[in-house]
């Protein structure tokens, strides 16, 4: 258990403190609020966006809002894929040469096997450019004259 403090076992200063200087407690709230001015003075950077401080909190909120909008939707559109250009030429890679693709593909480092330069019998087809209606006799006719090879099964 602890003793309990009293305070008259403690003496006192043999010398009383010194008394105030005259009129400090009349200065010292003038005094206080210039050395807090002075402070915030020194704290704030002097910085190219004065006049935005300077707004109303909500004219800053919008013009935040704007900005972070503006950007989103800047990204958005910049991150879509570009627009074939209206020149009229098509490239396709049907114009290309076979003898210069196979020269590419040869001189490039990737390795290409045969079944990779090999051509496909549909190839050379071209799609018809209307719908065609046909029976269900005649898409399995169709179907039945399509070649097919072993490892396909």
């Amino acid at each position: 258990m602890k003793t309990p403090f009293r305070l008259d076992e403690h003496p006192r200063r043999p010398q009383p403190l010194a008394p105030p200087p005259a009129g400090y407690f009349d200065q010292l709230p003038m005094r206080v609020m210039q050395r807090v001015q002075g402070d915030i003075a020194e704290e704030r950077p002097a910085f190219a966006f004065g006049w935005l401080a300077r707004l109303a909190a909500p004219v800053r909120t919008a013009l935040a809002t704007t900005v972070v909008l503006g950007g989103f939707a800047g990204a958005f559109l910049l991150s879509q894929p570009t627009l074939r250009p209206a020149t009229g030429t098509d490239f396709t890679l049907a114009a290309v040469p076979q003898s210069e693709m196979v020269q590419y593909l040869l001189a490039s480092e990737q390795r290409v096997s045969l079944s990779d330069l090999a051509e496909l019998p549909d190839a050379g087809q071209a799609l018809p450019d209307s719908d065609l209606y046909a029976s269900p006799d005649e898409l399995q006719e169709a179907l039945d004259a399509q070649p097919t090879e072993e490892f396909y099964l």
